[in-house]
């Protein structure tokens, strides 16, 4: 299939000596809902603003349905962009603001207003066409927003964490309002965001980005389970960390000599194991496999707990869902298990 959206090769430089982007490379698909995801500076909005012509870049080129788009305006892309802050216009209704589009776009006003409509029924805020931004929730004025990007039907819709500024619980209902919003339209959806719980909430692909460049692309399941580097690792959810010793040709863990893998002859570095908390497997009784260590801290909040262990001089964190159905407290012995399957083995 032929992708909707080729980025090729683009870099961006600022003041000289800022490299915002260094050689971004990606493709979308038609109907593909895409997060770019990354800390602050990592070069996320700026690929945003160059993808709906708002940047230029300075090497490179971006192409819409075939179509090089590099040195066109923002309005002669087909394309729209949700901003972080609505950009709403305040003196206008929800409908002049959702029809605005349309209007300027030389449709008659009948069919813009009935335009605008369809595209407010889609975001189930029809009955506050009359409404003015400043009488709105933030959750309206986002849902507003969409609906004026949505209106003139683009190919491409760029949104730039257009729920930053929602408390937490709004939050989690838009992301499960958007990605069905997405699916219904068939729309390509670039999601910028910073948080990873929402990325992999919504994003059919993943664009790990990093000191302006893409460190990893892939589904939430794979990014979090296979990251490719430690900075993905580290950015993607929690995990412990683990050194590993050889032995003749087996790797194992250095705390308790558990065999992770075989040994790579062909370099002389040893990997890093990657364990997430959720597969480190606690029991009060010894088993064959297992491993004993002391608890350090206990750490509930309701839906899961967190245990803090020493195993021989190494911390490692366990997770379990729920309440502390162990019992556990700070001096309690456990028994530690590992499932090799759940281990991954980091290049150093």
């Amino acid at each position: 299939m032929t992708a909707l959206l080729s980025v090729q090769r683009i870099s961006k430089t600022f003041q000289k000596k800022i490299k915002a982007l260094d050689n971004v490379s990606l493709e979308v698909k038609q109907g593909e809902f895409v997060a770019l995801l990354g800390p602050s500076g990592c070069g996320k909005t700026t690929l945003l603003a160059t993808l709906g012509g708002f940047l230029k870049p300075d090497a490179g080129s971006v192409f819409i349905d075939g179509k090089d788009v590099t040195n066109l305006p923002p309005h002669q892309r087909t394309l729209n962009t949700v901003f972080q802050n609505y950009a709403l216009f305040p003196h206008m209704t929800v409908m002049g603001n959702v029809s605005y589009g349309p209007l300027r776009a030389g449709l008659k006003k009948s069919e813009a207003l009935g335009r605008a409509l369809e595209a407010l029924n889609m975001v189930g805020l029809e009955h506050l066409a009359e409404s003015y931004p400043a009488q709105m929730s933030g959750g309206q004025r986002q849902r507003v927003a969409l609906a004026r990007a949505i209106v003139n039907r683009p190919k491409l819709l760029l949104l730039d964490e257009p729920l930053s500024s929602l408390d937490l619980k709004l939050r989690k209902r838009m992301q499960f309002e958007l990605k069905a919003l997405q699916i219904k339209l068939g729309i390509s959806f670039i999601f910028v965001t910073h948080d990873q719980e929402e990325a992999m909430a919504m994003a059919d692909r993943i664009v790990v980005m990093s000191q302006g460049r893409i460190k990893q692309i892939g589904s939430g399941d794979e990014i979090y389970k296979r990251p490719n580097s430690r900075f993905v690792e580290e950015f993607i959810g929690d995990a412990n960390l683990l050194a590993c010793d050889a032995m003749n040709d087996q790797l194992k863990l250095a705390c308790c000599d558990y065999v992770v893998g075989e040994k790579n002859n062909k370099t002389n570095l040893l990997p890093i194991a990657m364990i997430r908390p959720e597969n480190i497997i606690l029991e009060r009784e010894a088993t064959a496999n297992s491993v004993q260590a002391s608890v350090k801290d206990v750490v509930s909040i309701g839906s899961y707990t967190t245990i803090y262990l020493d195993l021989n001089g190494t911390t490692l964190e366990a997770r379990r869902i729920g309440a502390n159905d162990l019992n556990v407290c700070a001096g309690d012995i456990l028994n530690v298990q590992f499932n090799k399957k759940h281990i991954h083995l980091l290049e150093v």
